[in-house]
């Protein structure tokens, strides 16, 4: 990826990573982008770097705008390593007494990471910076994910530098929301939901600082994927109804099956939440990614959880999921659980103390059947997924 002039005078010089499929236990099977900005004034400034491999190519996209070494200022809105892992070397280039600007959790996660006795300037929330013609406020955004994250934004251009928030995992020449189209809502979506789901109150939070504020946003340019230059309002919009978690008229039947016994069971209820008009999807586990999983859980109103029983246990899929589910602690859920077992059926007590534990607002009963459902246990399955039905449409009144 070339550098290229976003407004006058400001560039996006990051990196595409074509090859990534896994990002901490998230599957990115488009590959990413590490964002970076230069800003060309009085004084020149770099926002943010990329990841340790990609530091020859991100200096070669600020050679084709200005020699690296006339870089005055180094700004970094969040420390994590996808964003910072070049930061040593892009600092020799750029001499290493120049100063380098984060918030204060930013100082202490950079020191921690690299011992190098840099030039920090610990910004203040709402500190502003003048670079010549523009003004660069800082924006302290707290655990939008980690402790360090903050936002910079340049009031001249109407430019927010995000960091991770309104990001996405997307790799494509595509370098705005005008020319990739609306499908990038989907990777925006499964960004949301599996990165910042956990941090929904204090996205609402910020989102209501911004509006109170009165920053007028032409631009939102995140360290991940596409610059949303057309319709910034469309991602901010999503973020307010994707942290609100109110759900949808949809329910989701998340399972494992070992000889086809919990399937049987999970397409019949599926087919019954949607005799009460609500959408279903019976989603297999080893079919489908925990993240993608977690994608369809975000604007679901009801997620119905199975298993067979394995050694007087949930299986191990189903548990892995439920593990990083409950890390991501999605809220007004409605939840169920169902399985097969042959013996001693432990599992459907099990899945339901894990929702239980994540708040989810539990039915009254589970179900369980023995081995192979016959043409009744299918016929209760039917009549298990409509009582969910119901619940969901009431719920939504």
């Amino acid at each position: 990826m070339n550098a290229v002039e976003i407004a006058k005078g400001v560039y996006s010089v990051g990196v595409i990573d074509w090859n990534i499929r896994d990002f901490h236990g998230y599957s990115v099977e488009n590959g990413s982008t590490y964002n970076a900005f230069l800003i060309v004034d009085e004084k020149v400034v770099l926002i943010d770097t990329v990841k340790k491999g990609f530091e020859d190519q991100l200096l070669a996209n600020i050679a084709q705008v200005i020699d690296p070494k006339k870089i005055d200022i180094m700004i970094s809105n969040h420390t994590e390593m996808d964003h910072s892992g070049s930061l040593p070397r892009i600092m020799h280039a750029i001499g290493e007494d120049k100063p380098l600007y984060c918030s204060k959790m930013g100082q202490k996660n950079l020191s921690e990471h690299f011992k190098q006795p840099w030039k920090y300037h610990a910004v203040e929330n709402g500190e502003t910076l003048d670079i010549g013609s523009r003004s660069l406020t800082f924006l302290e955004t707290r655990m939008l994910h980690w402790p360090d994250s903050m936002f910079t934004y340049c009031k001249e251009d109407k430019i927010l530098f995000s960091s991770d928030a309104f990001g996405q995992h997307y790799a494509g020449f595509e370098l705005f929301d005008d020319v990739v189209g609306h499908t990038i809502m989907s990777h925006a979506k499964k960004y949301f939901a599996n990165i910042l789901m956990l941090y929904t109150a204090k996205i609402l939070k910020v989102l209501e600082q911004v509006r109170e504020s009165g920053l007028e946003i032409d631009m939102i340019c995140p360290d991940h994927g596409i610059i949303w230059r057309k319709e910034p309002e469309k991602i901010i919009a999503a973020y307010d109804k994707w942290s609100r978690q109110a759900g949808e008229k949809k329910a989701i039947v998340v399972y494992d099956t070992m000889w086809h016994s919990t399937q049987k069971m999970a397409e019949a209820i599926a087919s019954g939440i949607a005799a009460e008009g609500v959408f279903a999807k019976p989603v297999h586990i080893r079919s489908s990614h925990r993240s993608d999983i977690m994608t369809e859980v975000l604007d679901a109103k009801a997620v119905v959880v199975g298993s067979p029983t394995l050694n007087n246990n949930i299986f191990p899929t189903v548990s892995d999921v439920l593990t990083y589910m409950k890390g991501l602690k999605p809220k007004n859920k409605i939840g169920a659980a169902f399985g097969s077992y042959g013996w001693s059926g432990e599992s459907v007590k099990l899945i339901r103390a894990e929702l239980e534990a994540m708040k989810f607002d539990m039915m009254a009963s589970d179900l369980r059947v023995q081995y192979v459902p016959d043409d009744a246990g299918l016929e209760s399955c039917v009549a298990f997924g409509r009582e969910i039905g119901r619940a969901v449409n009431k719920a939504l009144e």
